[in-house]
């Protein structure tokens, strides 16, 4: 049976709206996997994940931070955030202590294999860094990070379909 444009809703090449060239959700997601992949390799052999890399770049910037805070800075929900950390207690990159304070809280501290972590793999990720902006001038490269912080700022506020769901 042939087709037409009016089972689109009488909208005809309604599908091409958005071509994938166009749409920057997928060009920011299939750049962030390409660098994801790129930087997975490189770090891979020292026995840290992806996962691991953004808890350990967020520890080397502040040591001791609590699972909590860590969670926020990393963008990721406490139930991911606690089983990252436990693969990486088991790796003996981190150790986890109570807060003196609020034994309710726990701080995570780096080991010194954590800690020495740092001067190998920082090298690694400013090597995917040069490679994924190769051929951008300076000015270039200030300007695209601009861009990707207005996208996030752009979209910081707007409430997703869980926040609005209860709302009147």
């Amino acid at each position: 049976m042939a087709t037409t444009g009016d089972e689109n809703g009488g909208r005809a090449g309604a599908l091409d709206d958005l071509p994938f060239e166009s749409s920057v959700g997928y060009q920011l997601r299939m750049a962030n996997r390409a660098t994801q992949r790129y930087l997975q390799s490189k770090i891979e052999p020292h026995g840290v994940t992806t996962g691991m890399w953004y808890f350990l770049r967020a520890l080397w910037q502040e040591d001791g931070l609590t699972q909590r805070e860590l969670s926020r800075r990393i963008g990721t929900m406490e139930p991911t955030t606690l089983a990252a950390l436990a693969a990486m207690e088991k790796a003996g990159l981190i150790s986890r202590e109570r807060d003196l304070h609020d034994r309710r809280k726990l701080h995570v501290l780096l080991t010194p294999k954590g800690q020495a972590l740092r001067a190998e793999l920082l090298p690694m990720a400013q090597e995917v860094v040069q490679q994924a902006t190769a051929g951008f001038t300076p000015e270039d490269k200030a300007r695209f990070l601009g861009y990707l912080a207005a996208v996030q700022r752009n979209l910081a506020d707007v409430p997703d379909v869980a926040d609005s769901a209860g709302a009147a």
